[in-house]
């Protein structure tokens, strides 16, 4: 199917033949309770992939990973606490 071929140049293809998927967008949140535990997780659209194929991904490990995909989400809740 043409529509799935992507091309080479936008895609940094290292000497092995891996590249590495990058994190474009949070789509959602949810906590699930475990046991004694909350863990939270987040819903990621990465590069090159559709919304269909976004992950379920440990926040507390995409925020080490990642920190840039939360900035603009944590001064939306600032923001909207100080305007209460």
């Amino acid at each position: 199917d043409p529509s799935l071929i992507l091309p080479t140049e936008s895609i940094k293809i290292k000497d092995n033949l891996s590249y590495e998927e990058v994190p474009v967008q949070i789509l959602d949140r949810q906590v699930r309770r475990l046991s004694t535990n909350d863990v939270a997780s987040v819903k990621v659209l990465w590069r090159n992939q559709f919304v269909e194929e976004a992950t379920w991904e440990a926040e507390e490990d995409m925020k080490k990973r990642y920190p840039y995909l939360f900035e603009s989400a944590d001064q939306g809740i600032n923001f909207l606490l100080s305007a209460l």
